[in-house]
Order: structure tokens, then C-alpha cells, then sequence
């Protein structure tokens, strides 16, 4: 822990969008002055310090670029910069935390890979990230800090509407609306009008343009009237 290092001293500079992560241990402002004891890698100072390090994009030592693992001695001027928007990621597909199920609904409405249970716990989405290869979506800064974690994101607002605008301006996935289920993320694949079991579907279906079924748990998606509020969303994210 950095109040036990017994040998002094090296600054460590914040960029701006990282000082939300900071502890107020650390001070009020974005220079840190933090002990070094030879021993701890600048990962782990940034992190004692409360920045998850999903949520760093660059380190650099005395002007040079750094990585992690690098040990901080007396008279280092250390620079922390966040990621770099957007993150492009090979496989845009994520896991989000049991507070986010608005945020994976939206993001299934735009075609976009999310699993979601609304039961899982810290390590059964560790190592559901892990094994598919998902990056982890939380508000749980100690969720991120975890060092099993593959890759993760911090999702930034309160609200629904600002939470999605976050992800989609950091990972710029690519959308494809109306093509996952937003209640299982499964694929949709369109259906017929005639295909389709009226008994499934709520008053008339006269007004319905067209009819999807998710290939996983079978359910039935219709485009009309009632679905102006989805379509809303799609709207303004694309």
C-alpha cells in the first residue's frame, strides 16, 4: 500500500477525464505526490490510487513511454492519460454488470453482442469475460481493478440515455438494429405476417410492417406503432 513505502517520491499527473477515479486520499487535485519502495510496478500505484487500469491509455515516465510493470523511483514525473476514443475493439462484445439490464436492452436493440443476467456475481462475470472474451461494462470501479480481468470498461452517467451514448463514444461498435433479442440477445431473423401466431401478439396486427423471431428463446418482435420508443432509441444512436 503506498502510505507503507518508506522511500520518497515521485509525482504522478492525472489527465483530467481520469479524476472522477481519483481517491480523495490522493488530494484535490490531479498531481499525486506518492512514496516509491522499489517494489511496486506503477500499475499498481495507479490503481492504489483508484484508477482502474482498463481505464488508462497511456503511461509515460519522465517524458518516455512506460508500461505497467515499470517500477517508480525518487524524482520520477510520471503522466497517466486515459483511453483514446474510440476504442476499437476486434470483436465488439461485451458483459454488463447486474445494474446495467436498460443498458443491455438497448444495446441488443442495436445489434450489438451483450450478455446480461440480472443474477451473476462479480466472479461469475470475471470469468464470463474471461472465457468469451467479453469486455466487462460496470460502474463497480473495484469490479475493474480486479487483476484476472481480461478487458473492461467503466460506464459513465446515471441514465439510461447518457450511459449508451458513453459506450457507443468510446467503442464505436458497429449497430445493426433490430437484429439481437433484446430479452435473451439472441439472433432475429424476419418472419412472415402469416407465420406468425396472432395469439403472441397484443390487439390487431393490421398495422404491423414486419415480424422478426429470435432464434434462441422464440420471441415474436413487430414493427408499428408501438414500438416508436425503440425506434427512437435506434434514432439517436445512429
Amino acid at each position: 500500500m503506498l502510505e507503507h513505502m518508506e522511500a520518497a517520491g515521485a509525482e504522478v499527473e492525472f489527465a483530467a477525464d481520469l479524476a472522477l477515479f481519483l481517491r480523495r486520499a490522493a488530494g484535490d487535485g490531479r498531481l499525486v505526490s506518492v512514496e516509491c519502495d522499489g517494489v511496486s510496478s506503477l500499475g499498481h500505484v495507479v490503481q492504489s490510487l483508484g484508477v482502474p487500469l482498463t481505464e488508462v491509455g497511456s503511461l509515460t515516465v519522465n517524458g518516455a513511454t512506460a508500461q505497467s510493470s515499470y517500477r517508480p523511483a525518487a524524482g520520477d514525473r510520471v503522466r497517466v492519460d486515459a483511453v483514446r476514443r474510440p476504442q476499437r475493439l476486434a470483436e465488439p462484445r461485451f458483459v454488463l454488470d447486474v445494474h446495467l439490464g436498460t443498458l443491455a436492452r438497448r444495446l441488443r436493440l442495436l445489434g450489438i453482442d451483450s450478455a446480461y443476467a440480472n443474477d451473476a456475481d462479480d466472479d461469475a462475470l470475471v470469468e464470463q469475460a474471461n472465457a468469451e472474451r467479453r469486455v466487462l461494462l460496470t460502474q463497480d470501479r473495484g469490479l475493474l481493478r480486479r487483476r484476472r480481468l481480461w478487458a473492461g470498461g467503466f460506464v459513465r452517467g446515471t441514465k439510461p440515455d447518457d450511459q449508451l451514448a458513453d459506450v457507443l463514444d468510446r467503442f464505436a461498435p458497429p449497430l445493426a438494429p433490430w437484429t439481437r433479442c433484446v430479452a435473451c440477445n439472441g439472433p432475429l431473423s424476419q418472419v412472415s405476417k402469416a407465420d406468425v401466431d396472432s395469439s403472441l401478439l397484443p390487439g390487431t396486427k393490421r398495422t404491423y410492417r414486419s415480424f422478426s423471431r429470435c432464434a434462441d428463446c422464440g420471441q415474436v418482435y413487430w414493427r408499428g406503432a408501438h414500438s416508436r420508443h425503440l425506434q427512437a432509441i435506434i434514432d439517436s444512436a445512429t
